[in-house]
């Protein structure tokens, strides 16, 4: 199949969707991918993509366009602009292509407007498109302080609900999704289906040996909804255990998180090591004792499920986690861990003693275990090849 891919967001920016393709091109298929210049997520467009209006790209076999976008930086007004230069600038790119794809396929993270472009040319060439959803809009607005039944709220709540009627299936990271679509869409039935995300191949368990110091891990984007306070306020109430929490990342709440460890809290046992390659958070997973993944107190949020866990659990590593909803859910389910509810510091420091004394080498072979009957990258791309192959 010739597969035209939409999404603002590709390698070298840490996001899933260029494994995808990659693993689309490996099982024979031609893959093109709209996409913007990297700046995710400080806002700064990457070195070697300055000054660029357009460029054209190949990345280990994928045809990469990169289209006009302002980056993201902070504060909504510059949100908007990154959103709206790449819906306008990719929906003008693809109605210039020449080239006849069987299948337009949509991997839909924030904004939802990013679809628009698959749209343009879902119509003009009279082709199906496949969506897959891993941020619910319009309430992922709710995140950054937009409230409900505010105008810009009702605003993007109708051009979300255009967008995903405009799609003829839709696969969804969460099982809860299919709740919310049904209820505010009535997107429901044979249109939507869940399919949930893989790990990367570098992501495989290693042998374990407890040393002297127990290491907990974070790796990620380090924003206002990853509640990286809950694990600060955690090491404080712990800085008399034998344990070091290393924080792998960058993102807008760095700077701050940084003077709120350093200054006020004045933690020994934490460090924030920065952004690092995606083998090297492999690596350090393998040298960590446990993974920690925290997200803020929201019903949205408490829909998603974070992909970090499908990487955790690759990792054959336990889980500690102050989460709700259904990441709650698989980390007792999987038996991998502990779980205190978002933003539960107390609840956190809890789950971390009773990590201490437990069986940890246990723990990570139940993580491997249910990632490999639950999340494997294979059955991933299959089922979604059948998915576009039906479409086409």
């Amino acid at each position: 199949m010739k597969i035209l891919v939409i999404c603002q967001y590709y390698s070298p920016e840490p996001f899933k969707v260029a494994d995808v393709c990659e693993a689309l091109v490996k099982n024979g298929h031609q893959v093109d991918v709209v996409t913007s210049f990297p700046n995710y997520p400080m806002g700064e467009i990457y070195e070697g993509y300055e000054n660029c209006a357009h460029k054209e790209e190949n990345i280990n076999g994928v045809s990469v366009h990169r289209v006009f976008t302002i980056g993201r930086k902070s504060g909504f007004l510059f949100r908007l602009l990154n959103y709206y230069t790449f819906s306008v600038s990719s929906s003008l790119f693809v109605r210039k292509l020449k080239k006849d794809y069987d299948v337009v396929f949509v991997y839909q993270l924030s904004p939802v407007l990013m679809a628009r472009a698959g749209i343009k040319y879902k119509k003009k060439h009279n082709k199906k498109m496949l969506l897959y959803c891993l941020d619910l809009w319009p309430d992922s607005l709710t995140l950054g302080g937009i409230k409900k039944g505010s105008l810009i709220y009702s605003y993007f709540k109708r051009k979300s609900e255009k967008i995903y009627n405009s799609a003829d299936r839709i696969l969804v990271s969460s099982k809860m999704f299919e709740q919310y679509f049904c209820e505010m869409f009535r997107i429901c039935g044979q249109k939507i289906d869940y399919l949930p995300q893989y790990a990367e191949d570098v992501f495989v368990p290693h042998s374990y040996k407890e040393g002297a110091v127990t290491n907990i891990t974070f790796a990620g984007n380090i924003g206002t909804t990853q509640s990286i306070e809950t694990i600060l306020y955690a090491a404080k109430k712990l800085e008399n255990e034998n344990i070091l929490f290393n924080i792998y990342g960058d993102g807008s709440g760095l700077s701050h998180l940084k003077d709120m460890a350093e200054n006020h809290l004045k933690l020994r046992n934490l460090v924030f090591h920065g952004r690092i390659s995606l083998d090297q958070v492999a690596r350090k997973y393998a040298e960590s004792d446990g993974l920690i993944v925290t997200l803020s107190d929201n019903p949205v949020l408490s829909m998603s499920f974070p992909g970090k866990i499908q990487t955790y659990m690759a990792a054959g590593k336990p889980v500690i986690g102050a989460v709700n909803g259904e990441a709650a859910e698989i980390i007792k389910e999987a038996d991998c861990g502990f779980c205190a509810n978002a933003e539960d510091v107390d609840g956190l420091v809890d789950c971390i003693k009773q990590f201490m004394v437990s069986d940890k080498i246990s723990l990570g072979k139940n993580a491997r275990r249910y990632y490999e009957e639950n999340f494997q990258k294979e059955d991933f791309i299959n089922a979604l090849s059948k998915e576009l192959e039906n479409l086409r």
